[in-house]
């Protein structure tokens, strides 16, 4: 029991259960929003009056709500903007300001699996295979001994 109690009182399993709550919130009132206001303008804008989310058409006894479609789809494409413009594209930019990508530094392949690692590498990041140190332009590096 202790583990368990250790394992749900560690920050990362804290952080994502607010994120999941926050996140669930956050949609109820954003499909809020669309069912509010922005449904009833599509209706406005295509003449339809009434609810547009119950709008539906039937064909050989099926019927197929496309309002209820519309809705979600306008839901989807809030939630989706506010989490890009708000949250990716401020993350992406504090990354980029404050850990400069290692791309800059020059890269090679490992010999074993061929992914792309840093010059200065003494492990692949992917495999983990021991690899090869490049000497330094100054002659300064070393080479690592071989695998035993």
């Amino acid at each position: 029991m202790k583990g368990f109690r250790t394992f749900l009182l560690r920050g990362n399993v804290v952080e994502l259960a607010v994120g999941i709550v926050v996140g669930a919130a956050f949609t109820a009132l954003v499909s809020g929003f669309v069912k509010a206001f922005l449904t009833p303008i599509v209706g406005l804008m295509s003449g339809a009056s009434g609810d547009y989310s119950r709008k539906a058409f039937t064909v050989s006894g099926v019927t197929f709500p496309y309002g209820a479609f519309i809705d979600a789809t306008i839901s989807f494409v809030i939630v989706a903007s506010v989490i890009y413009f708000l949250v990716i594209l401020p993350m992406n930019r504090m990354q980029e300001r404050f850990f400069p990508k290692a791309a800059a530094a020059p890269m090679r392949e490992c010999p074993e699996c061929l992914t792309p690692i840093p010059q200065a590498a003494r492990r692949c990041s992917a495999c983990t295979a021991e690899v090869q140190q490049v000497p330094s332009e100054n002659g300064a590096g070393h080479r690592m001994p071989s695998q035993r």
